[in-house]
């Protein structure tokens, strides 16, 4: 569910250099959270394309909470960055063992408008 704190996010990581994505495949987010997406990968695939901060978007080859790894070890970008709720110390110890400079970024919003979460989204939807 694509929301205005995504784009904020992308917005910032945009202010380290280009912006690529890596997203989830369907499979890997039904088996990692037990229930599917609301938007099947290719639809989140065209929405995070059209992002005006992000260069270029693929679907991840692996599984669970790291599940670009592979495609992060083919790519070797300069900076990783992820927000305060994707960091963990195992995707810390990838990076620098990968050479790459690990950023953290932390949840904001535009002036004017509410804190985002999908969760909260969810819930709303119910």
């Amino acid at each position: 569910m694509l929301h205005s704190g995504h784009i904020t996010f992308l917005m910032k990581a945009a202010e380290y250099g280009d912006v690529f994505v890596g997203i989830g495949s369907d499979y890997s987010i039904s088996k990692y959270k037990g229930k599917g997406p609301v938007c099947t990968q290719s639809e989140r695939l065209f929405m995070v394309h059209s992002i005006r901060y992000v260069k270029d978007v693929w679907i991840n080859s692996g599984e669970g909470p790291l599940d670009f790894i592979d495609d992060l070890e083919h790519i070797k970008p300069d900076v990783h960055i992820c927000n305060e709720e994707q960091h963990s110390e195992e995707r810390k110890r990838i990076c620098e063992e990968l050479g790459i400079e690990y950023i953290v970024l932390k949840r904001d919003t535009i002036e004017g408008f509410p804190q985002r979460s999908t969760t909260k989204y969810r819930e709303l939807c119910k």
